[in-house]
């Protein structure tokens, strides 16, 4: 049992370790595999840790609302950054992917059929990851919503920050999705994709 108990642990702390390199290529003004769908995907989960952290000052201080009001926001604002950080290392590996494919060889026809279905698989995990980020984000934006007036006001700029940061991972997250939707081939699956991005994009908050 124990050495289950190690091998659960290790795998989640190679997991982790993913997360946290596919951050730090974010950072590394050098590295041209880790772009902006990933970024966005960390601002998101920093938003969303914000999110948590003012709910959980906000409890227990006069005129706000019951303590279990914050409880539940702090959990999904828990689990959303965690979402959203494993979402950034996922969109990395999404573009790694993308990459791969279009090296495949051309040489004969089954190579070539082989080689296009790669793309076009690998493309649309490429539109789906951001997608699915994006509506990480924008949950993360609802519950600054959620917050706003009903706050600990010491924390309001933590708030307004967290609201900033998931914006601006909600938009970059879309654009991600965008520019993948022209290569994909199935035109039902691509409008699907596309009328999924418009909805989001409608939906998000006025600076």
């Amino acid at each position: 049992m124990a050495k289950v108990m190690d091998d659960i642990l290790s795998k989640e702390r190679m997991e982790r370790d993913k997360d946290i390199l596919a951050f730090l290529r974010v950072l590394d003004p050098m590295n041209n595999s880790t772009g902006g769908g990933t970024a966005s995907a960390v601002a998101g989960a920093m938003a969303a840790a914000l999110v948590a952290m003012v709910a959980r000052l906000s409890i227990g201080k006069n005129g706000m609302e019951e303590d279990t009001y914050y409880d539940e926001i702090d959990r999904e604002a828990k689990a959303l950054s965690m979402e959203l950080f494993t979402g950034g290392q996922r969109d990395s590996q999404a573009f790694e992917a993308v990459q791969a494919s279009y090296r495949l060889p051309r040489q004969t026809d089954e190579q070539k059929r082989v080689c296009q279905e790669a793309i076009q698989r690998t493309i649309v995990h490429a539109a789906r990851t951001p997608l699915a980020n994006a509506e990480a984000c924008k949950r993360v934006l609802d519950l600054c919503i959620q917050l706003s007036g009903r706050s600990n006001p010491n924390a309001a700029s933590d708030l307004e920050c967290a609201r900033h940061l998931a914006r601006a991972g909600l938009l970059g997250c879309l654009a991600n999705v965008e520019i993948n939707l022209p290569p994909i081939k199935d035109e039902e699956l691509r409008t699907e994709l596309a009328v999924r991005s418009q909805a989001l994009r409608k939906k998000v908050c006025c600076p």
